[in-house]
Formats: C-alpha cells, structure tokens, sequence
C-alpha cells in the first residue's frame, strides 16, 4: 500500500506538488481565523445569576432570594448543577450546564426560567444575569494614576466610570469592564434620630419621601396662543440642596419640616470592602476588561489597546492609563516559542539526516515537510473550534 503511493506520487509529480500547496494555503487560511490565547478555556459552561438585596443579612438572603431561584432553574434542560451562594446584600447563583451547551442557548433558557421565578422573589428585587464570559476571558487590566495630585480618588473613579468604562465597553469582542478601586460617589442622607423624635417623623417617611421626589412625570399638553407648550414635573436630584429642600410634613403651626430638618445630606463615598493598589505607591482606580466567550484574545487585546490611545488625549491633565496585567504578552512567548521550536527541530533533524546520508536533498526533506505538517494540523483544530493556546501549540511542537 505504502510502496504503490509513493510509485504513484512520484508519477504524478505536478498533482502532488498542487495538492500540497492547496493544503499548505489551507493551513494558512486556518491560522488567520483561528482564535490565539495564552491558556485552554476548559471552564464549565456557565451561567451566573447575580441579585442584589441591600441590607439583608446572608440567612435571609438565601432564603427568599438564592432558595426560590436555585429550585426554579434545577429544571432547565441540559442543566447538570445549580450552585447557590449567600452574602450580605447579595446572592450568586451559578448554572453549570452539560459540556457542548451553546453559551447562548443556555444563558436564553435561564432567562425563561428566570421569569416564573421573580414571581417568588420580594418586591423590588431584581436578578441580573453574568456577563457572556468564562472563567479565563479576564485578559487585561490597567491603572488610573493622577502623577498631578489635582484629582482624588472620587474623581477618577468618576472618570472610569462615566467616560473610559464606556468606551472600552463598545470595544468588538468586550463582555464587561469592571472597576475596580477609589470612591464611587453617592448622596448620603445622615438621619438624626433625636430630631426625627421630636418631629414625630419615622424613618420609613425620609425614605419614601426621597424616594418620590427623585422622578420626573408628564403631564400631556397644553395650548397657549395657538402653540402646544409641553408640561411635564422635573424632579431628578442634581445636588445635596435638592434634597435637603425636600418636605416631610408639616408642623403643628403650618410649618413644613424639610430634610434638612431631621437630617445632613452630603456628597461622600460608597461603603467599600477592598482596594486597589498599584506597585506600593498608594491606592490607584483601576479596570479589568473581561473578553467574550469566543473571542480571539490577542485580538481583543489589540483592540482594547488601539482604543486605550484614541481616548488617552482627552484624559485630564497629569492623568496616565498604566497597563497592570496584558495577556498578550504571554501569547506572544507561547508563539515565540512554538517559532523558534520548529526551527530548531528543522535545523536538528536536518544536520542528522545529513550526517547519516551525506546527501543535501535528503536533508531538506524535514525543512519542508515539518512547517506544512504543522500548518495542516491548523486545520481540524480550526472547524473543532479550539483555540492556539499554551497546550495546543506545544503539542504541534511535540
């Protein structure tokens, strides 16, 4: 069998050598395409469900929250686990379906599963779903360093996340981008409850009364010399004097008691529960930029990169985006070592065929056959849809 192919290769040279350079530009065509990353994702297809209950504590939380939510999705097709996990104020629940699940067909049955189960949720309460990633899509991550000292760390997590959040966000290939670090900037609203006594006033009756007057309403149309003037009730708060203005009640005598009354409203920083910290030089704002499942990471990276330099000149003056962890770095060493692998093995086999046969044409057998093996095995990793990673690539070397 062996004998006849190679009779009938050597007959037939024009149609080997065009058949070889056929699969060669298939080889290439695949690498092109293929998606390269620095480690195998070999995570669980997974779904997390996360909901928020401010102020609740872990027993309660389970109980109302990440119970009626773990049974209702126990019933969702091709589901193998449902993990449940309580915190203060916040409840995980994550979905592990059968491996070969599509992403998004999953994460669509839980979002049908997870409409019987608001039903059985308190009032108000509302789950939200993961992004579309998995448990390796973390593929960057930077620093918002003022070397100025003119913004604090309010001020730059307000930049992260009103402006710099949202233009790596529209990155192709970006599921989420986290912040990470500084003050998130909230109204506070510091209830003293000797004042609140004396008034009479609970505290339910400041936060409803806050709650309401933080809306707008409509209030249709209305014609003024033969012109439609539109009416409508503004009532966003806009600063801490908006709410300090708010009224509560009114007193014995008529009088209205205010916010301002019973309480000081001021503008200060979030509750936080960690920091972020950049090479001992002091607490920094940073993000971490989460890759889609998918995703071709080094392209993602670059991408995230080209954007990073497009929105660089409108930072304030003195503020820097330092990279603090690049994947495509680790990419590039596995690449550089599969490149410079293959050519100590053509190399290495060369000289012994050489030494063996002192023949030069023999010798350039390996030079040739080994970079067209190595690009035809690109082509079934292609269209099983696996990725060029630390482990695919170091098999090829193998």
């Amino acid at each position: 069998m062996i004998e006849a192919l190679i009779r009938a290769s050597l007959a037939n040279r024009a149609l080997v050598l065009m058949l070889a350079g056929l699969l060669t530009a298939a080889g290439f065509w695949a690498l092109a395409r293929m998606p390269v990353d620095a480690i195998p994702d070999l995570s669980d297809v997974q779904v997390i469900v996360f909901t928020e209950w401010p102020g609740r504590g872990p027993t309660l939380v389970e109980d109302q929250i990440t119970y009626p939510i773990s049974t209702t999705l126990l019933s969702a097709p091709r589901v193998r686990y449902v993990r449940g996990q309580s915190f203060f104020g916040l409840s995980f629940v994550n979905v592990i379906f059968e491996d070969g699940t599509d992403l998004y067909w999953a994460r669509s049955r839980v979002l049908e599963y997870m409409s019987t189960a608001v039903a059985r949720l308190p009032e108000g309460v509302t789950p939200t779903l993961g992004p579309d990633a998995t448990g390796v899509g973390w593929v960057f991550e930077y620093a918002l360093v003022d070397r100025s000292g003119k913004l604090d760390l309010g001020e730059l997590r307000s930049l992260q996340d009103w402006n710099l959040r949202y233009a790596l966000a529209s990155v192709p290939g970006v599921a989420e981008v986290a912040s990470v670090g500084g003050f998130a900037r909230e109204y506070q609203v510091q209830v003293d409850p000797n004042r609140l006594r004396s008034f009479g006033i609970s505290l339910a009756e400041v936060v409803a009364a806050v709650r309401a007057s933080n809306q707008e309403t409509g209030g249709g149309v209305i014609e003024i010399a033969g012109h439609e003037q539109v009416i409508r009730g503004r009532g966003l708060v806009a600063s801490a004097a908006a709410i300090e203005r708010l009224p509560l009640r009114a007193s014995a005598r008529g009088t209205p008691v205010r916010v301002s009354d019973v309480a000081v409203v001021s503008l200060g920083p979030e509750m936080r529960r960690g920091v972020a910290e950049l090479d001992g030089e002091g607490e920094v704002v940073g993000g971490i930029v989460v890759m889609r499942w998918g995703e071709n990471a080094l392209a993602v990276i670059d991408a995230v990169k080209r954007r990073i330099e497009e929105v660089r000149p409108g930072l304030p003056e003195g503020v820097e985006i330092v990279p603090a962890y690049d994947r495509s770095q680790l990419i590039g060493g596995a690449i550089g070592t599969l490149r410079r692998t293959l050519l100590e093995e053509m190399a290495i086999v060369s000289l012994v065929i050489f030494a063996f046969l002192l023949h030069v044409r023999s010798a350039l057998v390996p030079i040739l056959t080994i970079p067209v093996g190595v690009l035809l095995a690109f082509v079934p990793m292609y269209y099983q849809g696996l990725t060029a990673n630390i482990m695919s690539l170091g098999g090829i070397a193998v």
